[in-house]
């Protein structure tokens, strides 16, 4: 098993493939995430390429992907902290986070003969919208809701207000909750905010709309807006 330090900060911005990793096989790729004590860590966010194409762990921290080339990188996110698994080769991995900079992986040789047994607990990225932050500015408006007007199918927002403020409502459509209220999660570069009063749109590297959030536990009920900043991009 090797150890090795894991980045603490992972980019948000779409991660550019090198050409010779391009050319190489691709495999379905499944895995499988653990505490030090060996106990299944849930939710954990994990993309290779590009984080706006992640699988979510299940309740026994496995996951799965596609397209996994040899000399790629997994991307696992776990309560703010970004772990870097150099995938080395491996054709399946079994990965235990120790603490908040120490990770160790080896291959799970068990796992390979399932296939595409764990891409079925893949997050797909159809159920979310993706719109550049220079898409927003296009609209002439200067902060984020009201640039979202009429961009994502199943998101009406009315009323006054400023950036989810009061007197702004949010509904999205198509979403379940037992939650009183129908509003989304604002969430900025990671973390669940109250609304999006401060944020420049100026900002904004690109916005994400999820009609299923549950990663965000009950705030996350009625769905997510997540704001990614050109800052947390770098």
């Amino acid at each position: 098993m090797k150890r090795f330090t894991a980045i603490l900060l992972c980019a948000v911005a779409t991660l550019t493939a090198e050409t010779s990793a391009a050319q190489e096989h691709k495999i379905p790729f499944n895995g499988e995430v653990t505490d030090g004590a060996g106990k299944a860590i849930r939710t954990a966010r994990v993309w290779h390429r590009s984080e706006r194409d992640y699988a979510l762990t299940d309740r026994a921290g496995r996951f799965g992907l596609t397209d996994v080339g040899p000399s790629d990188t997994l991307r696992i996110l776990v309560k703010k902290r970004c772990y870097a698994i150099p995938v080395e080769g491996r054709r399946s991995m079994r990965i235990r986070l120790f603490d908040e900079t120490q990770a160790a992986a080896e291959e799970a040789p068990e796992f390979v003969s399932l296939g595409y047994g764990f891409v079925a607990r893949r997050e797909r990225t159809n159920a979310t919208n993706y719109i550049s932050g220079e898409d927003l500015r296009r609209s002439g408006f200067t902060d984020i809701l009201s640039a979202l007007q009429g961009r994502v199918p199943g998101l009406d927002i009315t009323g006054r207000g400023s950036q989810g403020g009061d007197g702004m409502q949010l509904t999205m459509r198509g979403t379940r909750s037992f939650k009183a209220d129908s509003t989304p999660a604002f969430v900025v570069d990671g973390v669940i905010v109250p609304s999006f009063e401060g944020i420049n749109l100026n900002d904004v590297d690109y916005v994400e709309v999820m009609k299923e959030a549950t990663v965000y536990g009950s705030n996350g009920a009625n769905g997510a807006i997540l704001v990614h900043t050109k800052t947390a991009a770098r």
